[in-house]
């Protein structure tokens, strides 16, 4: 009977014993086999990523003569506005180093954009990531910050040989200085993460007292502010919603609303900064 009772707890014991014996082992043999572990997986991922692309192309193919000349169209716009758009950006780069050397003031580090595909996507509430296709082998480093047509995405947390991973803005680890659009007085703002069956959101805090939301259709944006040095400024974050009184009462705390797309991405943008030449 007692070994009829053993036998029924003896999964408990050894799911027991494995677990402190990962505890006791040292820290460099459990952050090299979690990196062994991840480095075995990560071709399953890359593989299904290229079977998904594979399928989009022959999705693609099986289109009619009119769909795809109404998608080339559309493309032909599209493209009509990105080289306007381009040579207005150029204008305003000649117009801010004009600036620049005018004023004597130090000119802002230039980035590099590396287009990467997403593999994957971890939306539960403890991480809040995607993984992007590529890693150590097109020179991503650790913290760079990621980008979109929308804004901001977040920050690459992880490198590795062909993968990275990148923690969302709406991660409740990543925190970065902010303003309003329009407003220069510095605010915090941290992921808030996400609840079940609902839009991932982020959390302002040290709004200034006369910020006022009026209608939802012009409520403040949200973008970052250049300091602590990741996010260079400009960048959209959200649109602020919901203020409430701070803890200490000389401040508001906010929601802010993410941008939808967030959820849905294939490509984003990691900004890789290019080291300033040397002085000669």
């Amino acid at each position: 009977m007692y070994k009829k009772r053993l036998s029924q707890f003896k999964p408990l014991i050894v799911l027991g014993v494995a677990t402190m014996a990962w505890l006791l082992l040292p820290v460099v043999f459990k952050s090299f086999a979690k990196k062994g572990f991840y480095e075995f997986q990560a071709p399953v991922s890359l593989t299904s990523s290229y079977v998904r692309d594979l399928q989009d192309f022959w999705s693609a193919r099986t289109k009619s003569k009119n769909e795809l000349y109404e998608a080339g169209q559309s493309l032909a716009r599209l493209n009509a506005g990105y080289q306007i758009a381009a040579l207005e950006n150029q204008t305003w780069q000649a117009e801010i180093a004009r600036l620049e050397n005018l004023l004597q003031l130090p000119s802002r580090p230039d980035y590099q954009y590396e287009i990467a595909r997403v593999v994957e996507r971890d939306f539960n509430a403890w991480w809040q990531r995607i993984i992007i296709r590529k890693g150590k082998d097109y020179g991503i480093p650790v913290g760079a910050p990621v980008v979109f047509v929308g804004g901001v995405v977040g920050r690459v947390s992880e490198v590795h040989a062909y993968t990275s991973v990148v923690d969302l803005i709406s991660n409740n680890h990543l925190r970065l200085a902010v303003v309003i659009d329009g407003d220069n007085r510095p605010m915090s703002y941290r992921g808030g993460g996400s609840e079940s069956f609902a839009q991932p959101v982020g959390l302002a805090e040290f709004i200034p007292t006369d910020i006022q939301i009026a209608d939802t259709e012009n409520r403040p944006v949200l973008i970052t502010s250049g300091m602590g040095g990741v996010y260079p400024a400009g960048l959209k974050v959200g649109e602020l919603r919901r203020l409430r009184q701070g803890a200490g009462g000389m401040f508001y705390d906010g929601e802010v609303e993410l941008d939808a797309r967030l959820a849905s991405l294939t490509e984003v943008a990691v900004m890789i900064q290019i080291p300033p030449e040397p002085e000669q």
